[in-house]
């Protein structure tokens, strides 16, 4: 499987409660913070509710 690089870009103060919640389910907490993922429709589609707040990397 695929793996997928994100890096959270933008903060989430001022953001509704459910894209706060996408962020600390991908494991980002803190700006420049990079986690990395699986390539799933599931992880797809978070990063999709949040892509004015993260960058992708495929690898």
């Amino acid at each position: 499987m695929a793996k997928i690089k994100i890096t959270k870009v933008r903060s989430d103060i001022n953001r509704p409660e459910n894209q706060k919640r996408t962020l600390k389910a991908l494991g980002l907490k803190k700006i420049g913070q990079t986690v990395e993922h699986d390539d799933t429709p599931n992880i797809l589609g978070m990063v999709n509710k949040v892509n004015h707040l993260v960058s992708v990397e495929t690898k």
